[in-house]
């Protein structure tokens, strides 16, 4: 209880370039918090989603009826990046007409593999893009309140200094004062930066392993659906 008057004291005890300062990183510390908590969650669900619909993806030895059944699993990212790539085989789709069918090979042919391979490019930079949406304001709470900290402790020295001056004094008593008042502000600034930068990689490492795992399923899948593919021809 000591310990938490003596507290608000302080804060109370602060000159208005310090306050100001202190808003400024309670901003950033409430919105990167709140972004932890969502990105927690999203990556939480998306990986439940990816397992419902891996499980799905195995009751089914045809990838042809696997693939009508991918819309039932909207929120997965594996759907997402399987349902691109099987719409390239015409046996998938509803095949392909003009320009489109030349790059897929024609009616009854395998796809191009570049072509195939530029649209998995695709499907999966989609999808990281999703996954790192607002990992960069992590980012840069990281990187940018650390000095708004310091920016702030550097005034309220500053402002220490000038009261010393004008007091005539420079005893302990006089300086401690004003110079612990101006370290909240870099205290503050680390308070907000080293859990968005512990957020900013651990949520990065969940991306990049998310990746990998759409990369290999999706290559995975390619093979299947050339498998039946041919399958297709054979019984033309």
């Amino acid at each position: 209880m000591m310990f938490r008057s003596g507290f608000f004291e302080l804060l109370a005890s602060l000159s208005l370039v310090s306050k100001i300062v202190l808003v400024i990183l309670l901003i950033f510390s409430v919105s990167s918090w709140a972004l932890i908590l969502y990105k927690v969650r999203f990556f939480r669900e998306q990986e439940e989603a990816d397992r419902r619909f891996l499980r799905a993806f195995e009751k089914h030895e045809d990838p042809l009826e696997a693939f009508r059944k991918v819309h039932g699993h909207r929120a997965s990212a594996l759907a997402s990046v399987y349902a691109d790539v099987a719409r390239l085989f015409p046996a998938m789709g509803n095949g392909a007409t003009g320009a489109s069918r030349d790059l897929l090979g024609g009616d009854n042919e395998k796809p191009n593999p570049k072509y195939v391979e530029r649209v998995l490019a695709h499907a999966l930079q989609e999808q990281i893009t999703k996954a790192e949406t607002y990992l960069p304001f992590l980012a840069t709470t990281g990187n940018i309140t650390p000095f708004i900290g310091l920016l702030g402790t550097v005034l309220g020295i500053i402002d220490a200094f000038r009261e010393i001056g004008a007091q005539g004094t420079a005893s302990i008593a006089a300086v401690a004062p004003g110079v612990s008042e101006a370290l909240v502000a870099t205290a503050a600034g680390l308070f907000t930066a080293i859990p968005a930068v512990i957020a900013y990689n651990y949520f990065l490492g969940r991306v990049r392993r998310q990746t990998s795992r759409v990369e290999r399923s999706a290559i995975e899948w390619t093979n299947a659906l050339e498998m039946r593919s041919s399958v297709e021809r054979a019984g033309l």
